[in-house]
């Protein structure tokens, strides 16, 4: 009897209104040998869990990481711009290996005319072949130009003048690129340490010519005479690269894009600037009596409990220290503990500003919250780049781990954006007008509050949770984007912060790119692969998969699991799933390891209504439902013109098939419907009979997954009433085919539209096929005037030919 149920609810329901029951028969047939299973386990792609890192995610039981701490002296020759410096590296091998040498970073060697960067890189501007390249050239700008001619006049990339042990003994050593091998005269053991010490010096670059991620600015419009400079150093110094579990040497060659990974240590620094120039850097100022004036270091103190920033360098100091030189130096002092990077900025341009955040806690309870920057950045900078700082740390603290530093920098310069332990580098200034003021726009206001909270989170990840940027880039800047764009949306969310769902469509649908887990040099277009497309996905993540409360859990667990730790995407993919309970190798598999998209269409909607084995309701209503379809063509217009049937002209030989037709009931009808009531059990009648009474409206559903990308459908659908329903359907839906599914709807009401995901939510790149019905989809069309080309053959030479040259005096009188 249990099949006469199962047949009763499900195979008599009727479809009405939109399709034959034949049609949505055919409808759902699939394809036999198309079978992709979008679920299948990740640990089939990830390293296989060992004793370093578990199959939780967790550092394991042994897990390690080597340790470097590093003394330097280094000098700064303001009218070379060179820096010179000798450093003393004390190595700690904390691994289960034995060293035989030492892998060293040697990033400044980027710069040099035949580093592997400059060698490979590509020019993309072609002259016309059909044309014989005469009448359109190739293109050169004078930014590549300029950069070419500097590149030429100055000698770049590190002098390595002395490599030696502790003790002065001269060690071997090849450059490699930009990285160096020193063999070591005994095997380093397990346990053991040794020392390097290493003589070097370079050419500054200069930023704004060359580019990269440090170098000088030139201010030649100062009082001073020949102007001023802004310096900044980062990657200044040769580090030793990571030696890791899962890679041993990460001594892949720096060509740019991919950063760095480095290893934690202490660090001790002396920076011999002239007298007059202030000083930024990661660490805490041990000497600042030397240093610092009376009035700054009040200043300074008072600073640590202000409402607002406090001056602790004034902009009027700043203006008139900028106009004069001086032949004295002065010696600034760092001390850093247990960061992965040092970097500094020096310049006698520089206004400084101070405020304490109040953190509480035990790890740092007081930070000191600092900005510096030239007049430049004026009430721009005065106003936002130190609040700034605090609101990411407030935030990035919530979701990870309390800042665990005493000072988080804001330092503009010609860098755009870049961060090290305790500094970072920001770009957007004001603008000198006219009349001697300055300005900035919505645009810069945005960029310096997006930057600032970008680079100080950055801090967080990856100068603690210590990823490997050369090699998964997503890592640090995925992670953080996701994180800069909550703390920059509880900022203000009016901004477009770019990573919202909606933020990545465009990219996910074009052809010009590669999985997010691409290693980062190899990355087609870096900006959405490695920033917002994972920090888009780990938005859905948060908001449409896990909901707010699973994914804030599992995400601080990572973060606490590694902080000052090196974890991999494997520890990341793991510990969310581990701490959340939710099984998302779908997710990493399909967001992470393809390039497929979201594209879900709603492609057809049954409307059905269950038959309630009444012969005289049932067959009535299919008489009206043939009544419903519309009218021939044909019979309309013979209708429309009078013209009677032969039936209706001729009544006298109507017979039973007139008077009848193929709905008629009949007893024969009446009795089995009768006998299929008694043969039912009691609970089945029970179930039938409230089913028929409720009457409910039945919609089945039919979606296409056209993107591959596997994700929740989210449903809502609207009421004949104009009330509205929702409904959350997992991602697993898909499970057995990932192409194509049916979804059955019932509603105690009549339903007049569905919508996929309306909020746009899930990064779908088609939102025309998530109706159903279609909607009109509204835009624009402007009127315009045509305009005449003007080319090398269009162009009138004849009357070119007779304009005169104007001279040096009109063209200045013209500008003016």
């Amino acid at each position: 009897m249990k099949s006469t149920l199962y047949w009763c609810s499900a195979l008599a329901l009727a479809a009405t209104q939109l399709f034959s029951t034949a049609a949505y028969s055919s409808a759902i047939q699939q394809t036999k040998g198309t079978f992709e299973d979008k679920f299948r386990q990740l640990d089939e792609v990830l390293p296989t869990p060992n004793v370093y890192r578990s199959a939780a995610g967790e550092p394991g039981e042994q897990y390690w990481q080597q340790q470097a701490n590093y003394s330097i002296k280094v000098r700064l020759d303001e009218e070379k711009r060179r820096i010179d410096a000798a450093e003393t590296i004390t190595y700690f091998n904390n691994s289960p290996y034995t060293l035989k040498y030492i892998w060293i970073q040697l990033d400044q060697n980027i710069f040099k005319n035949d580093s592997m960067a400059e060698l490979t890189a590509t020019f993309n501007s072609k002259p016309d072949p059909s044309l014989g390249g005469v009448d359109r050239p190739a293109r050169i700008s004078l930014n590549q130009l300029r950069r070419q001619q500097f590149m030429t006049d100055n000698e770049l990339g590190f002098a390595i003048n002395k490599v030696a042990d502790g003790r002065g003994k001269a060690l071997d050593f090849v450059v490699v690129g930009t990285n160096m091998r020193i063999d070591l005269p005994q095997p380093l053991k397990a346990g053991d340490k040794t020392s390097l010490a290493i003589d070097f010096g370079f050419n500054i670059i200069d930023s704004d010519t060359v580019g990269g991620r440090s170098g000088y600015e030139h201010f030649p419009d100062d009082a001073r005479e020949g102007g001023n400079d802004i310096f900044l150093l980062a990657q200044w110094y040769p580090r030793v690269a990571a030696f890791t579990d899962y890679e041993a040497w990460t001594n892949k060659e720096f060509l740019g894009r991919g950063e760095f990974t480095q290893e934690f240590g202490d660090f001790e620094v002396t920076i011999d600037v002239p007298a007059d120039h202030i000083v930024s850097a990661t660490g805490v100022l041990k000497n600042d009596r030397e240093v610092l004036t009376k009035t700054q270091r009040e200043r300074l103190e008072q600073s640590r409990k202000a409402k607002r920033p406090v001056f602790v360098v004034t902009p009027e100091e700043a203006l008139e220290n900028e106009k004069e030189g001086t032949d004295k130096r002065k010696v600034w002092r760092f001390e850093a503990e247990n960061v992965r990077d040092f970097a500094w900025a020096s310049s006698r341009k520089f206004i400084w500003d101070a405020k304490g955040y109040q953190q509480g806690g035990n790890v740092q309870p007081e930070v000191m919250a600092m900005s510096f920057y030239p007049k430049e950045g004026g009430e721009l900078w005065e106003k936002y780049s130190t609040e700034s700082v605090i609101h990411t740390m407030e935030v990035y603290s919530r979701f990870s781990f309390d800042y665990p530093y005493p000072t988080a920098q804001s330092v503009n310069g010609p860098v755009g954006g870049m961060e090290y332990p305790m500094i970072t580098f920001n770009g957007p200034r004001t603008i000198l007008q006219d009349d001697g003021s300055r300005t900035y726009s919505l645009s810069e206001k945005r960029f310096l509050i997006g930057v600032v909270i970008h680079e100080i989170g950055h801090i967080y990840f990856p100068m603690i949770v210590n990823s490997d940027e050369r090699q998964w880039t997503w890592m640090d800047e995925g992670l953080n984007s996701f994180l800069d764009g909550v703390a920059g949306r509880e900022w203000d969310p009016t901004i477009p912060w770019g990573v919202e769902p909606r933020s990545i469509v465009d990219y996910m649908k074009s052809t010009n790119q590669v999985p997010i887990m691409t290693q980062s040099d190899s990355v087609l277009n870096l900006g959405p692969n490695a920033y917002t497309k994972p920090a888009a996905a780990l938005n859905i993540l948060r908001e449409v998969i896990l909901g707010r409360e699973l994914f804030d859990f599992a995400f601080k667990e990572y973060a606490q699991r590694w902080a000052f730790k090196r974890p991999t995407p494997a520890d990341f993919f793991r510990t969310m799933e581990e701490a959340s309970g939710v099984d998302l190798d779908w997710f990493w598999r399909g967001w992470f390891y393809s390039t497929d998209h979201v594209d879900i269409a709603l492609d057809r909607v049954y409307k059905l209504r269950l038959d309630t084995q009444d012969p005289d309701i049932d067959w009535e209503r299919r008489r009206q439902e043939e009544t419903d379809k519309p009218t021939s063509l044909f019979v309309q217009r013979n209708q429309a013109e009078g013209r009677k049937t032969w039936v209706e002209l001729n009544p006298d030989v109507r017979d039973f098939h007139d008077e009848n037709d193929r709905f008629t009931v009949t007893n024969k009808q009446r009795n089995a419907y009768q006998s299929f009531l008694e043969k039912l059990e009691p609970w089945e009648r029970k179930t039938f009979d409230r089913a028929i009474a409720e009457d409910k409206n039945y919609y089945v559903l039919d979606f296409n997954n056209l993107g591959g990308l596997v994700m929740p459908i989210l449903l809502q659908w609207t009421y004949t009433d104009g009330s509205q329903d929702s409904m959350y359907i997992p991602a697993e839906i898909w499970r057995r085919n990932a192409k194509s599914v049916s979804k059955l709807i019932v509603t105690d009401k009549e339903v007049l539209e569905f919508a996929v995901d309306p909020n746009w939510e899930t990064a779908d790149v088609d939102i025309e096929n998530n109706y159903y019905p279609r909607k009109i989809i509204p835009s624009r069309i402007e009127a315009f005037k045509a305009t005449r080309g003007q080319d090398h053959i269009s162009r009138d030479i004849m009357q070119d030919a007779k304009t005169k040259l104007k001279t040096k005096e009109a063209n200045e009188e013209e500008q003016d």
